[in-house]
C-alpha cells in the first residue's frame, strides 16, 4: 500500500538541471578595507604562527597556555567534552574556559595576537550543554515543514551559543539522505534537496544574523559533500553516484547556505565515484576537485574549509598528524583532536621541504582570517555581550515544545483514539516513555547520547511526566512492559517505544539486517502486544532517528504517532495527544513525512526506487484530525534478512547486538558496558585487567586494554551466530589496533573459548607493529575451523587472552567476507 497527502508541498527546483556546479553570490561582499588588514596581518606572522592558526585541537588536549605558545587558531570540545570533564559544568564554567583561551590566545608574542575561535556541535540546540534546551533533532524539524521555524531555533541555539562563550556551531548538517540504515539519517532535513536548500538558508541566517550581532555565531555547513548518497547507507562510505546527481541532489543545501553568506565549510568523510564519467575522486579531505575548484573557484565560497574529525587520516598517505594532500586540496584548518603538536611539527617540515606551497597556507590564513573579522572577534572577549555566563540563554522550552508539535506526523488513527480526552485513565507502557536519552537521541551531552540518565537533563519532560501535567497524575499509570495489569481500570493505553540513541556509523544498519523496529527492539513489540491484549485502545508513539518498518506495530495500534527524536520537551507531544477540556484538539497534526516510510523490511534507496517494493507511505504523508484517512490491516513480512550477510559487525565504538563486551580474570567475569567515559578496573582489588576508551579512527570508537596479570577481553552473545557463509566466502576476523605496549607473552586470538583457548597467537605480528601506529588485522575463520571451532554455531567471535602485561586498543571488530583473501592476511599455519 502506497499513500500520499494532498497537504501543500515546500515550492520545488523548478529551473533546469545543472550541468556544472553553479556561482553563488553570497550576501558577506568583500570588504577593501577589511582584506587590506587581512593581507597587512598575514605580511607580519612567521611561518609557525601561520601553521598555528591552521590548527584546531581538542580542549581535554590543550591548555590555555598552549594556545597562546603554538598561535593556534581554533580549538573544538567534542561531543562528551565539557569543562574540566564535567558533564554538569555551568554556563559559567564554559564560559570561564572560553575566556582564558582567548586571553591566551591575545598574549601571544605575535606582532599582530589573533583571537582564538571554539567550536562546538550544537546539532540540535546547544546540545553539548548540561540544563540547555534540545530541539528535535534535523528528521523531525524537516517533517514540520517550516524552514522559518528553524531560522528561530539558529537564534536561539546561537544565544545559547554564545552564553557559554563560544562563537562557531558545526551545524547545520545539509546531508540530503537517501538510505535510511545511516546511522546519521536523523541528522538530514529530508530526502527532498529542495526542502534542504529552503532549511540550509534559513539555518544560516538564524545562526549568523549579520556576524557582528550580540547573540550571533558562526556556521558551518556540512559534511560536504554526498555524506548522504553513500552505498548502502554506510556511514563514512563511497557515494557511486554521478556528476549530474550530486550537483543536483546533494549540493543544493550548499547553494542554500552559500546564498545565506555562510562562512565555514566542514568536509566529508566520505568517498565519491562517479562511475558513469570514470572517476573517482576518493575521500572528500583529498579531492582539490571538489575542496578548490567546485567550493572555492566554481560557487566562490571565500570562508573557510575545516576538516573533520581526525579526517585527513583517511586521505590515503596521511595520518591523523600528516597530510600534505589534504592542505594541497584546498583545506584550511584542520581538526587534530589530540595529535595537534606532532601536525604542527610535520607541516613545518613540508612546508620548508615545498611538499606544501607557501601560497597554499597564505590563502587558508587569509579565509581564517577573513572568517574572525567580519564575525569581530578581534573586537571583543568571549564574556562580553548580554547572554553570557546567562543560565537563562541557553533555555528555549516553548520554542522547543513548538518545534516539537509541528514535528509530529500521524501515521494512523481509527476510531477516534486520539485525541486523548481529560479524565481518561490511560495506561502508559514502553522502554520510551520516561527515558529522556531515548527521547534525546545522538549528539546529547554526550556524542552517542549514551551514559546519561533522566537526571543528566535538568530543564526537560519526558513523555510520561508531559501525560501526567496534560491528564493528571492520578489518571496516569506507568507499567514499562504492561503486562499482568488490570484493564478494567483504564480507557486508553499509551506505548511509548522507539530507538535507543546512536551516533554516525554506530547506528548504521548494515545492508544484510532487516529494518524492522521490532526484529532491533524485541521488548517494544512485547510492550505493543501487551497494550493490545488489554482490549483498550492503543495509541503508540515511535521515539526513532529515521522511519523504520513497523507493519506489525502498526496493525496493533489504532492510532500510531512518528514523534521522531523530539529532545527535551516532552510536552509537545502531549499537547497534539490530549485534547482541551472541551473535547477538542489543542493544537491539529502539522508533520508531513519528510522521507518515505518502509512498506516492507528490506525498503530500497530513496534514489533508486524499486515498483515492486514501494513504501507504505510516501513522502509528504501526514494525516491530521481535520482529515482523517483509514489505514488497512497490513502484511506483516517474517523475512528476517535482507541477503547474505557480508559482514557481521562485533564492536565499533560500542559492541554491536546481539554481542557484549566483558572482561574475564581469575575465574571471573564482568561486563565492560557501554559507558565511554569510565575505566574498568578489574578485579577491583587487586586488576588483571584495565579497559578505557580510546581513539583509533574516530573520537571513543576503541577500548584500550592494559594486561596486568592472566586475563581475557572477549565479546559474547546469547546465541549462537552462524558464520558458515562468511566463512565459505573466504572470511575472517578482522579488526584495527593500535599497540600501546609490545607483548611480552603469546597473544591467543579465540573463538568461543573456554577457560582454555587453542586460538591463534598473534603476538608475532603484533611485535612487527610500530608502537602507537593503527594496523588492521585479518585472521582467516579457516583458522579457527582448524582448531575445532563450529564456526555455524560462534557464540563468542573475539577474544584476546594474554599472561604478561600488554596494552593495546581496538575497534571495527567485524567477521568480514573475503577478508582471508588480503594479501596481509595472517597465515595462521596448521595447528
Amino acid at each position: 500500500m502506497t499513500a500520499s497527502s494532498d497537504a501543500a508541498q515546500p515550492a520545488s527546483t523548478t529551473a533546469a538541471p545543472l550541468a556544472d556546479w553553479p556561482r553563488i553570490e553570497s550576501p558577506v561582499k568583500t570588504d577593501a578595507v577589511l582584506e587590506a588588514r587581512i593581507a597587512r596581518i598575514l605580511s607580519d606572522m612567521t611561518l609557525a604562527e601561520k601553521i598555528g592558526q591552521m590548527t584546531q585541537p581538542e580542549i581535554k588536549a590543550i591548555t590555555p597556555d598552549e594556545v597562546r605558545r603554538y598561535h593556534i587558531g581554533s580549538v573544538l570540545n567534542g561531543g562528551g567534552s565539557w569543562p574540566s570533564m564535567n558533564k554538569h559544568a555551568t554556563v559559567t564554567d564554559w564560559l570561564r574556559l572560553a575566556d582564558a583561551y582567548h586571553d591566551a590566545s591575545m598574549r601571544s608574542d605575535a606582532k599582530t595576537p589573533i583571537p582564538v575561535i571554539w567550536g562546538t556541535d550544537a546539532v540540535h540546540g546547544h546540545s553539548n550543554v548540561f540544563g540547555a534546551t534540545l530541539f528535535p533533532h534535523n528528521i523531525g524539524l524537516g517533517a514540520a515543514h517550516e524552514p522559518a521555524l528553524v531560522e528561530r531555533i539558529g537564534q536561539a541555539t546561537a544565544q545559547a551559543t554564545r552564553a557559554t562563550g563560544i562563537d562557531w556551531v558545526f551545524a547545520p548538517t545539509l546531508a540530503v539522505a537517501q538510505n535510511v540504515r545511516w546511522g546519521r539519517s536523523y541528522e538530514s532535513f529530508s530526502s527532498d534537496p529542495a526542502l534542504v536548500r529552503a532549511y540550509a538558508a534559513d539555518y544560516i541566517r538564524g545562526f549568523q544574523g549579520d556576524l557582528r550581532g550580540d547573540g550571533t555565531v558562526v556556521a558551518t555547513a556540512k559534511h560536504y559533500i554526498g555524506d548522504g548518497a553513500t552505498d548502502q547507507g554506510h556511514d563514512q562510505g563511497n557515494a557511486v553516484i554521478p556528476l549530474r546527481e550530486m550537483i543536483n541532489v546533494h549540493g543544493q543545501g550548499y547553494y542554500g547556505a552559500l546564498g545565506e553568506g555562510v562562512q565555514t565549510v566542514m568536509a566529508s568523510f566520505n568517498s565519491w565515484h562517479d562511475v558513469e564519467a570514470g572517476v573517482d575522486y576518493g575521500k572528500m579531505h583529498g579531492t582539490h576537485e571538489l575542496l578548490t575548484v567546485a567550493l572555492k573557484q566554481k560557487m566562490g565560497f571565500d570562508g573557510l574549509l575545516v576538516s573533520d574529525w581526525n579526517g585527513i587520516a583517511q586521505v590515503p598517505g596521511c595520518s591523523n598528524a600528516s597530510c600534505p594532500q589534504s592542505i594541497n586540496a584546498g583545506m584550511d584548518m584542520v581538526m587534530v583532536p589530540e595529535d595537534w603538536k606532532a601536525f604542527i611539527a610535520n607541516t613545518t617540515k613540508q612546508v620548508e621541504a615545498g611538499e606544501i606551497p607557501m601560497s597554499r597556507i597564505d590563502d587558508a590564513v587569509t579565509r581564517i582570517l577573513r572568517v574572525k573579522l567580519r564575525a569581530g572577534l578581534f573586537d571583543r572577549k568571549p564574556s562580553d555581550g548580554r547572554y553570557a555566563g546567562k543560565e537563562s540563554a541557553v533555555v528555549h522550552r516553548e520554542l522547543a515544545r513548538e518545534a516539537v508539535r509541528k514535528s509530529l506526523v500521524l501515521l494512523k488513527n481509527e476510531n477516534g483514539a486520539l485525541p486523548l480526552k481529560p479524565g481518561m485513565r490511560v495506561l502508559v507502557v514502553g522502554p520510551g516513555a520516561d527515558d529522556m536519552p531515548r527521547q534525546a537521541g545522538g549528539w546529547s551531552l554526550t556524542w552517542q547520547g549514551t551514559d546519561n540518565t533522566n537526571a543528566d537533563y535538568r530543564n526537560a519532560d519526558t513523555v510520561l511526566a508531559a501525560m501526567r501535567e496534560a491528564l493528571g497524575a492520578d489518571h496516569v499509570t506507568f507499567d514499562a512492559r504492561g503486562e499482568n495489569v488490570d484493564a478494567s481500570k483504564f480507557d486508553a493505553v499509551v506505548a511509548v517505544i522507539g530507538e535507543t540513541p546512536y551516533a554516525e556509523t554506530n547506528g548504521d544498519i548494515i545492508a544484510s539486517e532487516t529494518m524492522s523496529h521490532s526484529r532491533r527492539f524485541p521488548a517494544d513489540l512485547a510492550a505493543v502486544r501487551a497494550a493490545a491484549a488489554t482490549g483498550k485502545p492503543v495509541v503508540t508513539v515511535l521515539l526513532s532517528g529515521r522511519p523504520l518498518y513497523t507493519n506489525d506495530l502498526l496493525n496493533l495500534s489504532n492510532a500510531f504517532v512518528a514523534a521522531w527524536w523530539p529532545g527535551s520537551e516532552g510536552g509537545g507531544i502531549t499537547d497534539v495527544l490530549v485534547a482541551s477540556k472541551d473535547g477538542k484538539p489543542r493544537f491539529d497534526f502539522q508533520g508531513r513525512l519528510p522521507f518515505s516510510w518502509p512498506g516492507t523490511p528490506c525498503p530500497a534507496p530513496e534514489n533508486r526506487p524499486d515498483p515492486k517494493n514501494p513504501p507504505l507511505f510516501a513522502r509528504m504523508y501526514g494525516l491530521t484530525y481535520a482529515k482523517p484517512a483509514p489505514v488497512a490491516h497490513l502484511d506483516e513480512s517474517t523475512v528476517t534478512s535482507c541477503g547474505e550477510a557480508t559482514s557481521v559487525p562485533v564492536f565499533n565504538t560500542a559492541a554491536a547486538a546481539p554481542f557484549a563486551l566483558q572482561v574475564e580474570a581469575n575465574g571471573a567475569t564482568q561486563a565492560i558496558g557501554a559507558s565511554l567515559n569510565d575505566t574498568l578496573r578489574f578485579p577491583t582489588a587487586k586488576p588483571a585487567i584495565e579497559v578505557a576508551t580510546s581513539q583509533v579512527n574516530t573520537q571513543q570508537d576503541a577500548k584500550r586494554v592494559t594486561w596486568h596479570a592472566p586475563a581475557r577481553v572477549f565479546a559474547r552473545s546469547a546465541g549462537p551466530v552462524n558464520l558458515n557463509n562468511i566463512a565459505f566466502a573466504d572470511g575472517a576476523l578482522q579488526f584495527d589496533v593500535i599497540v600501546h605496549a609490545a607483548p611480552t607473552s603469546p597473544v591467543v586470538l579465540a573463538m568461543n573459548c573456554g577457560k582454555t583457548c587453542d586460538g591463534v597467537d598473534i603476538a608475532p605480528a603484533l611485535s612487527k607493529l610500530a608502537i602507537g601506529t593503527k594496523a588492521t588485522l585479518k585472521v582467516p575463520l579457516k583458522c579457527f575451523s582448524q582448531r575445532k571451532v563450529d564456526v555455524g554455531a560462534v557464540v563468542e567471535p573475539f577474544s584476546v587472552s594474554v599472561t604478561a602485561p600488554f596494552s593495546a586498543s581496538f575497534t571495527r571488530i567485524a567477521v568480514v567476507a573475503g577478508a582471508a583473501r588480503a594479501a596481509d592476511a595472517i597465515d595462521c599455519g596448521t595447528p
